[in-house]
C-alpha cells in the first residue's frame, strides 16, 4: 500500500515536471538566445510593443530608432520581446489563426 502512494506522488510530479516546468525552461533558455544574437541593424518589438531598429548594443543594454524622426530609446534587453519583422510575425499570427478557424468549420 506503500508503494502506491509513493509511485502516484512520483508520477504527479513527472506530469507537473513536463507540462508545467520544461516548457517554461526551454521558452526561457530560447529567449536568452536571441537576446545574446541581437545585433546593430535588427528590428525588434519591445514586451511594451515599441517596435524600432537597433543602432547600438552594450552588454545589458539596447538602443533602438524607434521612427523616422530618429527618435532613440534605450532598453534593458530583457525589455525586448522579439527580433525580426514584426509584419512577418503578424502574418505568421495571422496564418495560425486562419488554420484554426478553417480546423474549427
Amino acid at each position: 500500500m506503500g508503494y502506491q502512494s509513493l509511485i502516484m506522488t512520483v508520477a504527479m510530479f513527472a506530469v507537473l515536471y513536463f507540462a508545467f516546468i520544461r516548457p517554461d525552461q526551454k521558452k526561457r533558455k530560447r529567449d536568452e538566445e536571441m537576446r545574446a544574437s541581437l545585433k546593430k541593424g535588427d528590428q525588434v518589438i519591445s514586451i511594451g510593443g515599441i517596435v524600432g531598429r537597433i543602432v547600438m548594443i552594450n552588454d545589458k543594454t539596447v538602443i533602438i530608432e524607434t521612427s523616422e524622426d530618429r527618435v532613440r530609446m534605450e532598453l534593458t534587453k530583457m525589455a525586448i520581446a522579439t527580433a525580426g519583422d514584426p509584419n512577418a510575425q503578424e502574418d505568421e499570427y495571422s496564418k495560425k489563426k486562419k488554420k484554426k478557424d478553417e480546423d474549427e468549420t
